[in-house]
């Protein structure tokens, strides 16, 4: 008996929300013009939002690079005996090596500076090829960009250093600009969303708020609050989700596009784009997921105020 009961509880249930389904998409169709503008004001927000959000985060991207591209110049000290400045040499770069916030230390003969240089500079330079004056050179990368110029003063204090160069004061200024960027973009993608909130969920309660006398009419004649409620949560969702189609559709292809154009150009530079995969499964994925949640917020909290009658 308690088995047949379980049975039929279950099946009322599928029943009811398979009703709730049908109820939450028929209301789509019935109520268009509302529809209509409660899709337009999701799609064209979450356009802005998607937008704003691959913006930020390819100048993320690029911020990071530059970071990464800083690394400290250590010139060595000339010794005339070839065994005491290999042997110093080698002291010194593992005392380099051993110092906390060193991610890697690169070796440079004068021979590869100086060739370095006459590809820069031209072959003129070839002339010191017989008697170079350069300095063997080693080349530091701190594990976290941001403490360069800390590493540097390290690297200074050790002996057999000649110089130790790192762009000071340009490089400090460097990364408070790049902090800055950092927290007004962080700033401006907080208050596009609040914003993209305050519109999608206000059109839907204006939708809402158009069918309040249908709302009062379900209580009166004994409809539960989950009753009501469930219809306009899931109307919501689908609100949500048809206003995310668009979106996801502009971004994907209007990326890719700008993507197969510029990036060949970019091929070998420091400043790269973004790949298209994962980045558009990311944006993507958040817009949709704004969408929905969006919708089902929107509509759970504007239906709750007239359950009450």
């Amino acid at each position: 008996m308690y088995a047949m009961c379980t049975e039929v509880t279950t099946a009322m249930k599928g029943r009811t929300i398979q009703r709730h389904f049908r109820e939450s998409m028929k209301s789509l169709g019935r109520n268009g013009w509302m529809t209509f503008a409660s899709i337009s004001a999701v799609t064209v927000t979450l356009i802005l939002v998607g937008v704003f959000t691959i913006i930020m985060m390819n100048l993320n991207k690029v911020a990071d690079d530059i970071e990464n591209d800083v690394e400290i110049k250590v010139l060595i000290e000339i010794i005339a005996d070839p065994t005491e400045a290999k042997a110093a040499e080698d002291k010194l770069m593992k005392e380099v090596k051993a110092l906390s916030g060193v991610e890697e230390v690169v070796y440079s003969s004068k021979e590869q500076e100086l060739n370095l240089l006459i590809e820069d500079y031209g072959e003129d330079l070839s002339l010191f090829e017989q008697s170079n004056p350069l300095n063997n050179v080693l080349y530091v990368k701190a594990k976290d960009p941001q403490q360069t110029a800390k590493v540097a003063k390290k690297i200074d204090e050790l002996q057999n250093t000649f110089d130790v160069k790192y762009g000071e004061d340009k490089v400090e200024k460097l990364f408070a600009f790049l902090n800055t960027s950092r927290n007004v973009g962080l700033v401006l993608i907080l208050g596009l969303l609040f914003t993209a909130i305050f519109l999608i969920s206000n059109t839907i309660r204006i939708t809402i708020i158009a069918r309040r006398d249908e709302i009062e009419i379900m209580k009166l004649v004994g409809a539960t609050n989950s009753f009501v409620r469930i219809p306009f949560v899931l109307e919501g969702m689908w609100l949500g989700v048809l206003g995310s189609i668009i979106p996801i559709t502009v971004l994907s292809i209007v990326y890719g596009n700008i993507f197969k154009i510029i990036q060949p150009k970019l091929d070998g530079e420091l400043l790269q784009l973004l790949d298209v995969t994962p980045l558009l499964y990311q944006v993507n994925l958040l817009v949709l997921a704004m969408g929905v949640l969006i919708g089902v917020w929107g509509s759970f909290m504007s239906v709750r105020k007239f359950l009450k009658v």
